[in-house]
């Protein structure tokens, strides 16, 4: 009997059975139990007693079957966990010379484990070519389980070399695989490792989604070694999100699991990660406790990261005690060491700055925190996929806080703008540009106040933090600069208030309270600023992406939104509104209309209103100033056919889906064609547009995902990436009965010359003002999901 892959992960308490079925060591039914068991021995991280079980040499009547390749394979990968490498290529090499003379069948399994123990020998060259072979046997011999293990294993080589989003396609195809054949240890490996590769992107709602799913299938299968590695990755992002009590929960529940078992390297990044949230949370003492049980593990054969790690903690104790010169001998060490992955370095050169802060030392401060800020985008600038560079910062963004922190203490308000505009919008900027010179940002080239002078708007500039939170006021005078609340607070208000919306009939309504608490923490302190009846743009940060500065509601003279003080357009970034400041309007109005589609499936029912909304856009641009798809013709191909770049104006009056966990899968809803209803984002942005505007009369168009710096991406996001001046997109679900009347007042405006922001308000005002004092439409839901969006 030859056991397959598949067969490998029976349950320990029927292999035992089995094993104790067959007692004598002379049969060969005994053996093959007895690999088997040290085989899960192994993939429970029990590698000494998995190396104990197959000491003893086989009976000579065994020789030429595949136990003594087998045995080789599990001596090998036992010996490579307990980092006796060259053991393990001895077993290897032995192994092989075996499977050439007599069971070639296995040298695919020979080529994965090859891989393997390259890997944890940190020889990834080498590595990558053994998978690569594994992966060509496996599809020549047709073995699933194998092909899975391979493209497992080439995943984790991108991983181990920051290339996070070519790890996710090779992962990906591994899930697939792994799940078609039930191939549970595969399965629970592969979803692991998209969590870390995901968390490391800063995406860490997929992180957790995939972490906690690794972690059911690994406690499913009695592998309590991999089920705490993937314990530690759920408490990551938990830590990430800034939920310390969660984290340590996780934490906590694993501990006592990774106690038991015979693997150093989890239980000290638990000990690390446990002492980490105590120095966060001001527990100083617990976290030194953690430490020093950390610093007792024996470190041979430890993973070189998990140490690294230690030795950042270590330095945080210090810090944290203002052992200042401790302190900075760690992090300076830790900087310097070339075996410190990425983010380990950006981590440290920040923390030192802090401790040159703390100290008084200004100027050596401030060159850490810009050598933090060039590692950062160094690393940025290696990801390839466009998705990853969006979620990218996310794991960056609080050390470019630390910065802003630092230069407003130093009362230097300017230059911390100019270090939060850097984070902004870059993902953005680069597809617009079409030069990498033309995306990158010179400090010396930033005059907020040309931009205010060439808009004729105030500028309002934000920063969520996680211990404070800013505002800039930027006027043609003068940048003035205000204190916020803590995301801890924001952000809970945000929340509320846009579900309150939903239910508002008007600004005196019940729901008003976390409106007007808004308004007093966001917009109060430069109310001065903003005389009534200005133009104001918005630059929202974090969970203010979500919000409509617009429904704000100011207190007096009585309650009333602020819409009906101002007029709002948000704002990607300050460099490209100047950018756009200096494009001209469109000399040609000439609309490309999409919509009254034929319904794809049942999901996406008619919309009884979408013929009239399309005749009430279509009567201000007369004669051939106007195309119209709709229909069964309004195919996604047939619009990518049409020359959407020649038009000024385009507008979508169909369906819309926003995806959170991909919003490059967010599309608009057109008629089927084939397979095919679907017009991506990430098909919007492969086809350059030079509209003026682009109007997306569906639901959600705007997103529903926020990027730190980025803002919410979908498919407004796509079409000013695609080069769209402006866009209207929707930060909920819209409704087919007010919005024809909403968008012909829009046009009407438009075409008496107003600008798109200042027609978009009073389109927006005539429903809010209606005459009719039973109008329904006066409530928020129906005027205040569009938003405007420029700086493209």
């Amino acid at each position: 009997m030859k056991l397959k892959r598949g067969e490998l992960w029976p349950a320990l308490k029927e292999t035992n059975e089995a094993f104790q079925r067959y007692p004598s060591e002379q049969t060969e039914w005994h053996w093959r139990f007895r690999v088997l068991k040290a085989e899960i021995l192994h993939r429970q991280g029990l590698d000494s007693e998995s190396l104990a079980l197959v000491k003893p040499e086989l009976p000579p009547a065994l020789a030429t079957t595949d136990l003594p390749i087998r045995r080789k394979l599990v001596q090998a990968i036992a010996s490579a966990f307990k980092q006796q490498l060259l053991e393990a290529d001895r077993f290897l090499t032995e192994a092989e010379v075996l499977a050439k003379a007599s069971h070639p069948d296995l040298l695919g399994e020979i080529a994965l484990r090859k891989g393997t123990v390259s890997f944890l020998a940190s020889e990834t060259p080498e590595a990558e070519t053994a998978y690569k072979k594994a992966l060509q046997i496996s599809r020549e011999r047709m073995d699933p389980f194998l092909e899975a293990a391979a493209l497992e294993g080439l995943g984790v080589v991108a991983t181990k070399r920051e290339h996070y989003d070519e790890a996710i396609d090779w992962n990906r195809a591994a899930l697939e695989l792994a799940r078609s054949v039930g191939a549970q240890h595969s399965l629970a490996q592969v979803l692991g490792n998209m969590g870390w590769s995901y968390r490391k992107l800063g995406d860490f709602d997929n992180a957790l989604e995939f972490y906690k799913q690794a972690e059911e299938v690994s406690a499913r299968s009695g592998l309590a070694g991999d089920q705490i590695y993937w314990l530690t990755g759920i408490s990551n992002v938990y830590y990430e999100l800034h939920d310390y009590v969660s984290a340590e929960v996780v934490l906590n529940q694993g501990l006592g699991i990774a106690r038991k078992q015979d693997d150093k390297s989890t239980l000290l990044e638990f000990l690390n990660d446990l002492s980490e949230i105590a120095v966060e949370t001001g527990q100083i003492d617990s976290a030194e406790k953690y430490y020093r049980e950390a610093s007792q593990i024996d470190p041979t054969g430890l993973d070189q990261t998990g140490l690294l790690e230690s030795q950042l903690v270590h330095g945080r104790i210090e810090e944290g005690r203002r052992d200042f010169a401790g302190a900075e001998s760690s992090f300076r060490k830790l900087a310097q060491n070339p075996k410190a992955n990425t983010s380990l370095r950006w981590e440290a050169e920040a923390r030192l700055a802090s401790v040159y802060s703390d100290e008084g030392l200004v100027a050596k401060a401030e060159n850490e925190y810009r050598r933090s800020l060039q590692t950062i985008e160094k690393a940025r600038s290696s990801v390839q996929s466009e998705e990853s560079r969006l979620s990218f910062l996310s794991t960056a963004i609080s050390f470019y806080t630390d910065y802003i922190e630092f230069l407003i203490s130093c009362h230097r308000i300017d230059e911390a703008l100019t270090v939060a505009e850097l984070s902004r919008a870059r993902a953005l900027a680069e597809g617009l540009a079409t030069t990498k010179q033309a995306a990158s940002f010179s400090p010396r080239s930033f005059r907020p106040q040309k931009i205010v002078q060439k808009l004729k708007a105030p500028l309002l500039f934000y920063w969520i933090g996680q211990k404070n939170s800013h505002l800039w006021v930027i006027t043609l005078a003068k940048t003035s600069y205000f204190d916020l609340p803590p995301a801890s607070v924001i952000d809970p208000l945000v929340a509320d208030y846009r579900k309150a919306l939903l239910r508002m009939r008007d600004a005196q309504d019940d729901g008003s309270a976390e409106g007007k608490k808004l308004y007093a923490m966001l917009v109060e302190p430069a109310r001065k600023l903003i005389p009534s009846g200005s133009r104001v743009i918005v630059l929202p940060a974090e969970s203010l992406y979500g919000l409509n500065f617009e429904t704000l509601i100011v207190p007096d003279p009585q309650p009333h939104f602020w819409i009906e003080d101002v007029t709002v357009t948000t704002g990607s970034s300050l460099s490209l509104l100047a950018a756009s400041a200096n494009r001209p309007a469109p000399k040609d109005k000439t609309l490309f209309l999409v919509g009254d589609t034929k319904p794809p499936i049942a999901q996406f029912a008619p919309l009884p209103q979408a013929a009239e909304e399309m005749k009430q856009v279509r009567k201000y641009f007369p004669g051939a100033q106007a195309r119209v798809l709709e229909g069964d013709g309004a195919t996604p191909s047939a619009f990518l056919k049409s020359n959407p770049e020649q038009f000024s104006y385009l507008h979508f009056v169909t369906h819309g889906t926003a995806s959170h966990t991909r919003p490059l899968e967010s599309a608009v809803i057109l008629s089927q064609e084939g397979d095919s209803y679907k017009l991506y984002a990430r098909d919007i942005v492969q086809h350059r547009l030079n509209a003026n505007l682009v109007t997306i009369s569906a639901c959600n168009g705007a997103g529903t995902r926020a990027y730190s710096g980025e803002g919410l991406v979908g498919l407004s996001w796509a079409f000013l990436r695609a080069g769209a001046h402006n866009v209207i997109g929707a930060l909920w679900e819209v409704s087919d009965a007010s919005t024809p009347q909403l968008m012909d007042a829009f046009y009407r405006e438009l075409f008496q010359g107003k600008d798109p922001a200042t027609a978009l308000r009073n389109a927006k005002l005539t429903l809010l003002h209606s005459a009719d004092p039973e109008s329904v439409f006066k409530k928020p839901f129906y005027w205040a999901p569009f938003q405007l969006y420029a700086g493209s």
